[in-house]
């Protein structure tokens, strides 16, 4: 990655859980500026946490970045608050989409835009999101808990482009969706990074369907980032599609099994 154009810059962070339970262990990770960034791996490998640490929601699960740093545009922003960061321009849409299930979908839009005041941009706003989920609109009307869950992961995600964000930390959007849902869900994340220049770093298990839209990708385990690469570079390396991907036939179960592993230093424990 060129350095000049990094807007996120995560510093071989170490994240502990009530004061005892040790979950990232030296994370270190970089997102450019207008770029899609895939942080992979199975469940419990430590992506969600990873987001939580950048976005400063750790406090509410008794959650704590121990060591290491995090960076916006050269400034640590450990120490913010999470609406600090949204006026920052990062915002985090969670897993599970969290829809406000009592309020409609046009309701939760206008949630996302609670730390602004400009009534005319809002209002466009709201017409720019409806014109990338145009579904959204059909259904605006209707509450949330009575829709789909791709219509809810639209809705989440819009409620987030509502704040008029630089950068989405967006926590697997696959998560209980149909193949062809998903599918529509990251070309709309592409055109949202190529049409009005928005930055994503992505959690995802669906590695496939990640590294088909990602420029670039880290692969994390147990806390740590085992592997790192150009998404075209990872989507096409053995050890990957044998992993990750459901190709090949070894019976290997982790990348610790990799001879590889152990020569880069940071994947030591």
């Amino acid at each position: 990655m060129n350095d000049s154009n990094i807007i996120l810059n995560v510093n071989g962070i170490e994240v502990i859980y009530n004061h005892v339970i040790l979950v990232l262990k030296g994370v270190s990770l970089q997102v450019p500026e207008q770029g899609i960034v895939a942080l992979l791996g199975g469940n419990g490998a430590g992506k969600t946490t990873t987001l939580r640490a950048i976005s400063n929601l750790l406090k509410g699960e008794r959650g704590e970045v121990t060591k290491g740093s995090i960076e916006l545009r050269g400034e640590r922003i450990e120490n913010l608050s999470p609406a600090d960061l949204v006026n920052r321009g990062v915002v985090q849409v969670m897993e599970g989409r969290h829809c406000f299930a009592h309020l409609s979908i046009e309701e939760n839009l206008m949630t996302g835009s609670y730390t602004r005041t400009d009534k005319g941009e809002i209002a466009a706003n709201l017409e720019k999101v409806y014109n990338y989920f145009p579904r959204l609109k059909t259904r605006r009307t209707s509450q949330a808990a009575y829709t789909s869950g791709g219509e809810q992961q639209m809705c989440a995600i819009g409620r987030a482009l509502m704040s008029n964000p630089n950068m989405v930390l967006l926590d697997e959007p696959s998560m209980g969706l149909a193949p062809q849902i998903v599918e529509e869900v990251f070309n709309i994340v592409k055109d949202l990074n190529e049409k009005e220049k928005v930055t994503f770093l992505i959690a995802e298990q669906n590695t496939n369907m990640a590294l088909k839209y990602a420029d670039y990708g880290y692969i994390m385990e147990s806390g740590r980032v085992v592997m790192d690469g150009a998404a075209e570079y990872l989507r096409t390396n053995e050890d990957v599609k044998e992993f990750y991907l459901g190709v090949g036939g070894g019976e290997r179960k982790s990348f610790k099994d990799v001879k590889s592993y152990k020569r880069r230093k940071r994947w030591l424990a």
